[in-house]
Parts: structure tokens; C-alpha cells; sequence
């Protein structure tokens, strides 16, 4: 009889602890719900909804999970936490002087953002959402990208990229490159990083393993950021004065095509998936659209005034615009969700994926509390200035 009963006691116990379980998963699943409702029939390229952020913001980055999103504010020394579920600012980051680059870790511990003015980088602890470093480097650092366990940044006025060690936060190589160095994007597989030189009229390709040039490629027209292709077979390039894309072959190392886009591109982010491309149009107010197989432009999408950085959630369901002159970041719906949770399409109210990834140009750490995904993965770069 009292084996009977503790064993009665023990399944009991189970039971009990099970629903508890279930309720938390109802609860999110309803919360998730309730979070996508608005924007389940969202078409795809447009805007739906516009963020207050700080005074100019310039850069942004999505973490890997896709829950946060984080955005230099130029004039106000600060970086924008956003929760991209609520779409709302959640909490605000003092650092130095002028932020114009960010990108977050591939598990979304930390973000790295570049201070033109400083001569410096922060790096914020995003579980806390405070300066946690502060690594120099060269004169007026613009874009960063990370991959694995370096960070790259581009310096304009030192004609060089600093390589930063992120175990140590220590500068572990400095690389000369073309004269004034704006944006720099990573390989998938961190053999090669290239570097866009707006006054020098070319892209720099550097060796990862050696630190050093290995080719530089002629881009006429004031290149100003670099993003690459998923499987690394391509680099985009904006090209403010000359209105386009260049698309290059990182095979040959040659441009193999010019697209069209519109007035003063700033910057590129290409979709997890390689199939779309988005361009920042400065003085056009809008953001180009670019099938990546075409290589035409299919879509053009009004945003704020200005814009001029943009980062595209992991799961390719979300673009998000600063609009420097608005004080804002516009979400763009990428793909057209259509079911009660849009899990079909990744959407989960625009923000990422539950079980992380990979992603182009990155690196980092995840965890569960708005930095990192729930199951690892990487991060999304950003930006220059």
C-alpha cells in the first residue's frame, strides 16, 4: 500500500509540474499573437511601423534572436535599445563621443559600436545594456563587422582597419587600406574582409589569416558600404555618386554588374535567404529593393527622412531604416505574413527566429535575454557613417 501511494504521490507531482509548463507556453503563444495580430496581413515591402530613437541615429544591427535591435544616435552619444517584438525603445546606452557603427556578437552578449570622435569603441554588455570596454583605435572609426572571435573597423582618417581581439579587447593588427575607409563586411567563412574606400574610389580585400591586402578592386563613384551574399559569391557595394550597386565577384574579384538605385546610397543588407538586397536612399527618402538573381531593382519603399543605415532581422522577415533627419527607425515587413502566428514566415511580430542561425559578416555569444538567440547563432554587422 505505501508503494502504491508514493508512486501515486510521485505521478501526481509530475502532473503538477507539467501544467505549469503548458501555461507558459500558452502564455507565449498568446502573447506572440497578440504581438503579430497587427501586422499579420502586413504586404510585404512596407512600412509598418516607425520608432522614436535618439538625434540621428545612423547605424543599426539586429541580434541574432531578433529581439533587440541597436542604434547609434550620432548626436547624442548614445545607442537606442529597441524590443522588436513591442517595436519600442527600451533602454538608452551613454557612449563616447559620436557612435556611427554597430554590430552585435554571434551569440549577442556584446555589441561593438565605433565613436568617430573618440577615435575609440564601446562595448556594451547587452545583458545589462551598459559599457563594459573601451578599446582605441584609429582616427574617426566608421563601420564594424564582426566574425568569430575578431572584429574589424574601419578608421577613415588613418586609411586603415584595426583588427580587435574580442576575447581580449585589444587591437591585434592594423591594416592599411584605400584612402578614407567607410564600410567593412565579413565572408561567411572569415577568410576575407572588404573594406569600401569612399576617396579612394576602390574596395580593399583583406587576407583574415595574414592581416594583410590582397587585391583591391577599381569602384568609381565614392563606394560608402560593403555587405556580402549569404554564400559568400558576392559583395554589394553602394556607390553614392554614381547612384548604384556595384555587385562584385568574390571569385575573380571584379564587378560583374552595376544596378541602378536611388539618390546618394548609403547602405546594403542582403536577406538571409541571398534573394533580396536593401539600399538606403539618402536623398530620395527611400529604400531600393534589389533582386539579387535579376539584379534589378523590384520594389521602392518610402521611408523617413534621410535614411541611411539599415539591418534585416535573421530570419529575413524585418528591414529596419534610420531615418537621420526624423530621429527614427523604420520596419519594413519583408515577407507577407499570413498566419495567426506567423510562424510560417519567421515573422514572430518581425523579430527572429526561436532557434538562432547563422549570419554574413558577424560573430558574437546568444542568451535568452534579449541579447542572444535561445539556441545560439550569430549576428548581423552594421554600418559605417
Amino acid at each position: 500500500m505505501n508503494h502504491h501511494s508514493s508512486s501515486h504521490a510521485h505521478s501526481t507531482a509530475r502532473v503538477r509540474t507539467r501544467r505549469p509548463l503548458l501555461g507558459v507556453v500558452a502564455t507565449f503563444a498568446m502573447v506572440l499573437g497578440m504581438a503579430v495580430s497587427g501586422s499579420a496581413t502586413a504586404a510585404a515591402d512596407t512600412v509598418i511601423d516607425t520608432i522614436p530613437v535618439g538625434n540621428l541615429p545612423t547605424a543599426v544591427a539586429v541580434a541574432p534572436n531578433g529581439f533587440r535591435a541597436y542604434v547609434t544616435n550620432r548626436d547624442d552619444d548614445t545607442v537606442s535599445v529597441i524590443n522588436t517584438l513591442t517595436n519600442t525603445v527600451i533602454d538608452t546606452i551613454p557612449v563616447g563621443d559620436t557612435p556611427v557603427g554597430v554590430a552585435v556578437t554571434p551569440f549577442g552578449l556584446r555589441a561593438y559600436v565605433t565613436e568617430t570622435n573618440s577615435a575609440s569603441v564601446s562595448v556594451i554588455n547587452t545583458l545589462t545594456n551598459t559599457v563594459i570596454d573601451t578599446i582605441p583605435v584609429g582616427s574617426a572609426p566608421q563601420g564594424v563587422a564582426i566574425h568569430g572571435l575578431r572584429a574589424y573597423v574601419a578608421n577613415a582618417v588613418s586609411n586603415s582597419v584595426s583588427v580587435i581581439d574580442t576575447v581580449t579587447n585589444t587591437v591585434v593588427g592594423t591594416v592599411p587600406v584605400g584612402s578614407s575607409p567607410r564600410g567593412v563586411a565579413v565572408t561567411p567563412d572569415g577568410s576575407r574582409a572588404y573594406v569600401s574606400n569612399l576617396v579612394g574610389n576602390s574596395v580593399s580585400v583583406i587576407d583574415a589569416g595574414t592581416n594583410t591586402v590582397v587585391d583591391t578592386i577599381p569602384i568609381v563613384g565614392s563606394p560608402t558600404s560593403v555587405a556580402v551574399a549569404p554564400d559568400g559569391s558576392r559583395v554589394y557595394v553602394t556607390v553614392g555618386l554614381d547612384e548604384s550597386v556595384s555587385v562584385i565577384d568574390t571569385v575573380t574579384n571584379t564587378v560583374v554588374d552595376t544596378i541602378p538605385v536611388g539618390n546618394s546610397p548609403q547602405r546594403v543588407a542582403v536577406t538571409p535567404d541571398g534573394s533580396r538586397a536593401y539600399v538606403t536612399n539618402l536623398v530620395d527618402n527611400s529604400v531600393s529593393v534589389i533582386d539579387t538573381v535579376t539584379n534589378t531593382v523590384v520594389d521602392t519603399v518610402p521611408v523617413g527622412f534621410n535614411p541611411i543605415g539599415v539591418a534585416i532581422a535573421r530570419n529575413g522577415s524585418r528591414a529596419y531604416v534610420t531615418d537621420r533627419e526624423d530621429g527614427t527607425v523604420s520596419v519594413i515587413a519583408i515577407d507577407q505574413c499570413t498566419g495567426p502566428l506567423c510562424i510560417g514566415s519567421g515573422s514572430l511580430a518581425g523579430a527572429g527566429s526561436l532557434v538562432g542561425g547563422g549570419s554574413t559578416g558577424s560573430g558574437g555569444t546568444g542568451s535568452s535575454a534579449g541579447a542572444g538567440s535561445l539556441a545560439g547563432g550569430g549576428s548581423t554587422g552594421s554600418a559605417t557613417s
